[in-house]
């Protein structure tokens, strides 16, 4: 009796590609969405930014606006995946480092742990890249 291993590995290819797939999804929309509400309310954003401290506000809340913004879009649709999910990687350690490390206080607390597993997924994002439905796998 001989096992079809071709087939077996076709489907769990499938699924593997599936499951990022879902993973950039889940991934992507917090970063559109913020990304767009950052720039939608760069004068708020900005005055954010100035009340923590960060230098130039205006230029930072435009700036991570549009990381945000287009990085998530990159990452939903799979185009320079690893490139992309490195950059926002490093981004969510940064914004983490800078405005979520007051531990006396639940709710930042509970974005740090947020930032850390977004990491953790962009990691995995850069490592495996963006699998088989995704403009990366199109390209070649």
């Amino acid at each position: 009796m001989s096992i079809n291993t071709s087939a077996a590995t076709a489907g769990n290819a499938s699924n593997a590609s599936g499951a990022i797939l879902v993973g950039r999804i889940l991934l992507s929309i917090l970063f559109i969405l913020s990304g767009f509400a950052k720039l939608t309310a760069i004068s708020a954003t900005a005055q954010w930014f100035g009340s923590i401290g960060l230098p130039l506000p205006t230029v930072a809340a435009v700036g991570s606006g549009l990381l945000e913004f287009f990085g998530g879009l990159a990452i939903l649709v799979g185009f320079q995946t690893r490139i992309v999910a490195i950059a926002l990687a490093i981004f969510t350690l940064a914004a983490t480092a800078i405005a979520h490390l007051n531990f006396g206080d639940q709710i930042q607390l509970l974005m740090l742990q947020k930032n850390l597993g977004l990491t953790g997924g962009f990691i995995l994002l850069a490592i495996l890249g963006a699998g088989a439905y995704s403009i990366d796998a199109k390209r070649g």
